[in-house]
């Protein structure tokens, strides 16, 4: 299994808040205007899952299977051209304060890798990036 992860980010938050945040995905209501419109469309999302058409990909739904209170939720994908699983760890700092990274692991073979590589580790990164801008 390939693994695509992202740089350490720190969340001015509180771990709890954070996690409490991101693993009840109807919050995204709050955040859905920042997600660049000519990358990302038709999002729709419930608790556990979320689906988005993700240009030049296609339709993919991710849904929660599995929380760790606090450090971690794993996603995996119900629909999407190419499997792959998420998982958001957390961990604290300080009381106000935690680090977040985020991992992709995928089954690639070596002509996808050298296709997909970039994008994927780019991707992961930006997600990154925009989920710890979030005002918690």
């Amino acid at each position: 299994m390939m693994k695509f992860e992202s740089s350490v980010k720190q969340v001015q938050a509180p771990q709890e808040t954070v996690y409490a945040k991101l693993s009840d995905l109807n919050n995204l209501e709050r955040i859905k205007d920042r997600i660049p419109a000519d990358k990302v469309k038709n999002l729709s999302f419930d608790a556990e899952s979320l689906s988005i058409d993700v240009a030049p990909v296609g339709r993919i739904t991710l849904r929660i299977v599995e929380k760790e209170p606090c450090t971690c939720i794993k996603f995996g994908t119900v629909v999407s051209p190419l499997p792959f699983n998420l998982w958001i760890q957390l961990l604290p700092v300080s009381a106000n304060e935690c680090k977040m990274k985020l991992t992709i692991g995928l089954e690639l073979n070596s002509f996808m890798k050298a296709m997909v590589q970039k994008p994927l580790q780019d991707g992961v990164e930006r997600m990154a990036t925009a989920l710890a801008a979030i005002p918690y």
